[in-house]
């Protein structure tokens, strides 16, 4: 099988980590070898941050070029369009309709821009937007928005969901996993 390549982006605190380790575990599980790059950039608290998840049948690095992402996954929509140009030409954006304020917007410096999902469309990107904010909340719990992420981004894969709850079972501890499973379905069924 031919690499696939996922990123995810988002802002620091949002749980990229999380769902990065999701993937994984679920690419494994179904016999693909998997890299998943460690998070860049600030992942403390409010800065810019991607992860890297690339499966196949033999993948040598977890890093991926320009142009070759399958998938952008976004937890916010400014980055979903600053990593643009690493989408291929026939890569899905997945990204949440989400929007936090990057430093130079909180000090007055800039404006947040407007109507990005229009942007990126326009720039013949391949665009899901959906307010997974909302519906993390609906979950219980607004820190839920990666999870729902990754209900929205099953939708592109021929797997199982009982796959996918097997590996979120493997990485979500016991006391959160019936609000991460309502916000996996919820970003499913959306």
């Amino acid at each position: 099988m031919e690499t696939k390549n996922i990123m995810i982006v988002g802002v620091g605190g949002q749980g990229s980590l999380l769902a990065s380790k999701l993937l994984g575990q679920l690419l494994m599980a179904q016999g693909y070898d998997v890299k998943v790059s460690e998070v860049h950039g600030m992942s403390q608290r409010g800065g810019s941050v991607v992860t890297y998840v690339r499966y196949g049948d033999r993948v040598f690095s977890p890093v991926i070029d320009k142009g070759c992402a399958d998938f952008i996954v976004s937890f916010e929509e400014l980055e979903a369009a600053r990593w643009l140009e690493y989408l291929r030409p026939d890569g899905q954006i997945v990204t949440s309709t989400q929007q936090i304020d990057p430093m130079p917007v909180v000090i007055g410096a800039a404006s947040y821009p407007e109507h990005l999902i229009d942007k990126m469309k326009q720039a013949g990107a391949k665009v899901d937007a959906l307010d997974c904010l909302s519906l993390a909340r609906e979950a219980g719990s607004s820190k839920a928005v990666n999870i729902v992420l990754m209900g929205r981004l099953s939708h592109y894969f021929d797997l199982p969901e009982e796959a996918w709850m097997t590996a979120l079972e493997a990485v979500v501890p016991p006391k959160f996993l019936e609000l991460n499973k309502k916000a996996f379905a919820l970003g499913r069924n959306a």
